[in-house]
């Protein structure tokens, strides 16, 4: 039998648990259910036996690579896999030098990769916080504070203003309750809470007789029942699903994976060739062999790990200094391949804070907007019915319970959003709230609820009374018997009535938060029932701005030919308001879809697909919708950037290509999520980011270019030596040499330059195309044949005129081969730039690269212990000058073309 920590026998109370839909049960149900009691609680013995029963409060985070798995993740890729073979191959054939070389090129690669990927798992426990949270419960009618993972169900808890619920449950008692569930749902408004008992096919943002874990209590006072824990919470099953999504294979491993499978079988074919032939006309088994290991040698570019690895980590440190922390480098390209971003809304591209938007009174609407303290009316327009707005000031500090000293001293203040909005409207117009309510002392109050729908308070001021009042346009009207229009108060009628009853749904449908205001002034009044016979004055219209710097972002993405899609569980008009407002909506989108009219993806038709494509808004959506939306985008075609802060966007993130969190507003479940974290939490770094991404692609395959060309010219001469010059042909450890060191360097060059400045003007590549296109290809076998054409001038040239040794022929293809494939760089660069001045010419990384290698090229020719490694010997003068002149033949011929193109 278990015990409890006293070391008691435990008796298990049977209880239901989990409760499924605990938001249709009444509250005598719940209590019925989960055996507790209002006003006792549980018993702390209880608490200790359900704890043992049903266990913590707590769900696994995210699996976390150990930093051996991180490690060995490095060698995962077909090229690796490809160069282990190259150096078992050498070793078998006792060719210790070039194996040894191999591995340590795999090493090499393997370290970069593994110490970016550690730096940027740093920089996430930086962002990490490790708090420690209690809950406020009721064990055997006392309150007691108990760390929040050790809550159990049937435990009763109270919530006040700035908690952070820790468990889900459903309210048994309230007052004035309001929720901040924008990170669960995406709901920008705080969620006003009541005990009504609920159906079944309610919403989760709708189920107002319950509170969720990872939520927060922005006012009011209550408590409520634990109905879930653990992973049988809202947020916990949302973690599930996160462990449970799939991440796919970036396009960038998917497009090497490729290349190498081309390779593999180039390398194939000219070996078959070359050994068919040599069996034909009777060639040693030895030789064959030799060549064949040459060959497979020069196929397979070594450089391209380390220089894909290099130019990755180099745009991970500049996405880093741009406030975007890169947890894996191949999300680096993927980055700039994107060609859909799925958005959140809430936090994403609104600010998440509650600004007024819109003044209303009974002769005028004026657009309005707070920043920084400072009050502007939008397209110029001028305050005439400035005694309403006053009243409407006064009368939005008096009937308002936010905490005022906090707000006028710009602190962080926990509270009704829109309360203090008032408070921040009241600071622009320079009047000071707490000196406002010093003078008028508050007598009474009636609290706002789901029944009334207003909240009221009288004041007293020397010896007059002043109500004040909020709430719903329609019940505020019912209590108001005349109107203020400026200086003038007349009997309100029924077409005053109906005028703002529509503007008011004007402004709602605009995706506005709408509060009417009205007031009473007297000598005499009554206590208790002084809500009658009000003074209408206007509305207010509130609203999650969009951020300041979301628009340009929006038009750069679309520019560079990138769908931008909002998906959101916030209200279908408030989310395309917000769409509107950012310049998100084009002319052929359809306006927005809300989370119950789409069908199960399990059957999803055709149409439904097409629609879902065409679609620019999601409203009212679960995570599980998201996760399969961006499942849609992914198997149309499409390379999916998934943003938000919440925990409702978890799975999705993950799911996506790239998932993208915001590191200062994003829950931690997010940022453990995603694949880059942005610092700032702004979209426009996004829109950065993927300008960079683009350039490295680009970067990517000028250098891809450049090694394959190289590799493929080593090809075609060591079968063409092999026919014609055997003895003269390219030893396995020269071709790797040539791969280590004139291949290398220049090709790191070339991924470390500035890339075209005019990628955002363009539309996002095809994401079908592999990473070197067909045209790609004949330039390849273009420039390759150009090198071999070089190394065969010079060779035939010596060959007939000079010397006939074969060492000599062998060092002369060498050094040729080595200086070809140096100035190969300058024909990397674009076909419209100059010939002197280009990309090329003007990246610094080139000239070094350049004069590295030729110093390391002389190097090997002043010591004998490489030479005699290498199989050189030293060459006289004019061999040195009919190499470099050769050399430079590929260059030459491509510059020509260029100009006279």
């Amino acid at each position: 039998m278990p015990l409890t920590s006293f070391g008691q026998a435990v008796i298990y109370m049977k209880i239901k648990y989990p409760i499924p839909a605990p938001h249709t049960l009444t509250v005598e149900e719940i209590f019925k259910t989960l055996q507790t009691d209002l006003s006792q609680g549980i018993s702390k013995a209880e608490s200790a036996s359900r704890s043992i029963q049903f266990g913590l409060n707590s769900h696994q985070s995210q699996k976390k690579k150990s930093i051996l798995k991180m490690l060995v993740g490095q060698f995962k890729s077909p090229i690796v896999y490809l160069l282990f073979v190259a150096a078992g191959v050498s070793f078998y054939f006792q060719n210790t030098i070039e194996s040894v070389a191999i591995l340590i090129v795999i090493l090499v690669n393997a370290l970069i990769g593994f110490f970016m990927e550690l730096q940027a798992r740093s920089s996430m426990m930086a962002l990490r916080k490790m708090d420690i949270s209690f809950s406020k419960v009721i064990h055997g009618g006392k309150v007691v504070d108990v760390p929040s993972d050790q809550v159990v169900p049937g435990d009763l808890m109270l919530l006040e203003a700035g908690d952070l619920v820790s468990a889900d449950g459903r309210i048994v008692e309230c007052n004035q309750l309001a929720c901040d569930e924008s990170s669960l749902t995406g709901e920008s408004f705080p969620v006003l809470k009541n005990i009504d008992t609920l159906t079944s096919d309610v919403d989760l943002a709708d189920r107002i007789n319950m509170v969720f874990k990872g939520t927060a209590i922005m006012n009011g006072n209550g408590k409520f029942v634990v109905t879930g824990i653990g992973e049988n919470t809202e947020l916990g099953k949302i973690t599930i699903m996160v462990d449970s999504a799939t991440s796919t294979a970036t396009p960038l491993d998917k497009k090497i994976s490729a290349l190498t499978r081309k390779l593999i079988w180039i390398t194939l074919g000219m070996t078959a060739i070359f050994s068919l032939s040599g069996v034909i006309e009777g060639r040693s088994w030895l030789l064959i062999l030799e060549t064949s290991i040459a060959l497979a040698v020069a196929a397979f570019p070594e450089g391209l790990p380390i220089v894909a690895t290099v130019a990755l980590a180099y745009g991970m440190l500049l996405m880093a200094n741009k406030n975007a922390i890169v947890k894996k480098l191949s999300a680096v390209e993927t980055l700039g391949g994107v060609n859909v971003i799925l958005t959140d809304k809430t936090g994403t591209l609104t600010e998440n804070k509650i600004h007024i938007a819109q003044l209303s009174f009974p002769d005028e609407e004026v657009a309005v907007s707070i920043r920084k303290g400072i009050i502007t009316y939008k397209n110029e327009a001028v305050l005439k019915n400035k005694e309403n707005f006053e009243k409407m000031t006064l009368i939005g500090v008096l009937c308002n319970n936010a905490p005022m000293e906090q707000v006028e001293e710009k602190k962080k203040a926990v509270g009704d959003p829109i309360e203090i909005a008032l408070i921040g409207l009241a600071n622009a117009m320079a009047l000071k709230p707490t000196t406002i309510n010093n003078k008028y002392k508050r007598l009474s109050e009636v609290p706002f609820s789901s029944e009334t729908k207003i909240m009221g308070t009288l004041h007293q001021r020397d010896k007059n009374y002043f109500i004040s009042a909020k709430g719903s346009v329609e019940d505020l009207l019912l209590k108001c018997s005349t109107i203020q229009i400026g200086d003038k108060i007349e009997k309100i009628t029924p077409t005053q009535k109906k005028a703002i009853l529509a503007e008011s749904e004007k402004m709602a449908a605009d995706g506005l938060r709408v509060l009417a205001f009205a007031y009473r002034e007297e000598k005499k009044t009554e206590k208790e029932n002084f809500l009658q016979q009000l003074i209408y004055v206007g509305m207010i219209g509130f609203l999650d701005p969009p951020r300041l710097d979301i628009k340009p972002a929006i038009i750069a993405c679309r520019k560079a030919g990138i769908k931008i899609v909002m998906i959101t569980g916030d209200h279908p008009m408030t989310a395309l308001n917000v769409a509107q407002r950012i310049g998100m909506l084009v002319d052929n989108d359809d306006q927005v879809i809300a989370g119950k009219e789409l069908p199960k993806m399990e059957s999803i038709s055709k149409k439904w697909r097409e629609k879902i494509l065409s679609t620019a808004v999601f409203a009212r959506t679960t995570p599980k919708q998201k996760l399969e939306i961006v499942n849609v985008y992914q198997k149309a075609g499409f390379v999916v950037a998934m943003t938000g802060d919440g925990v409702n966007d978890a799975p999705a993130l993950k799911k996506a290509d790239i998932g993208i969190a915001m590191g200062l507003r994003g829950t931690q479940v997010a940022k453990e999520t995603a694949s880059i974290v942005l610092k700032d939490d702004s979209f426009t770094s996004i829109a950065g980011a993927v300008a960079h991404g683009r350039e490295i692609f680009q970067n990517i395959q000028r250098f891809v270019i450049y090694l394959v060309s190289c590799n493929l010219s080593e090809i075609f001469i060591v079968t063409i030596l092999g026919f014609v010059a055997s003895g003269s042909m390219l030893l396995p450890l020269q071709i790797l040499f040539l791969n280590m060191i004139t291949d290398v360097f220049p090709a790191l060059a070339l991924g470390l330059g500035k890339g075209d400045q005019s990628v955002m003007l363009k539309p996002p590549r095809d994401p079908k195309l592999e990473i070197i296109s067909n045209k790609n290809w004949v330039m390849i076998f273009i420039y390759a044949c150009l090198m071999t054409l070089s190394v065969l001038v010079a060779v035939f040239y010596c060959k007939y005129f000079i010397t006939t040794n074969p060492h000599l022929i062998n060092n002369i293809a060498f050094i040729t081969l080595a200086f070809s494939q140096l100035f190969h760089v300058f024909n990397m660069s674009s076909v419209h730039s100059g010939i002197w001045i280009n990309e090329v010419t003007k990246n610094k990384f080139v000239w070094l690269a350049l004069l590295l290698c030729a110093v390391l090229i002389i190097g090997v020719y002043v010591f004998s212990q490489s030479r005699a490694a290498l199989g050189l010997v030293i060459v006289p003068a004019n061999i040195w000058l009919v190499a470099i002149l050769a050399s430079l033949l590929p260059i030459v011929i491509v510059q020509l073309y260029k100009s006279i193109r």
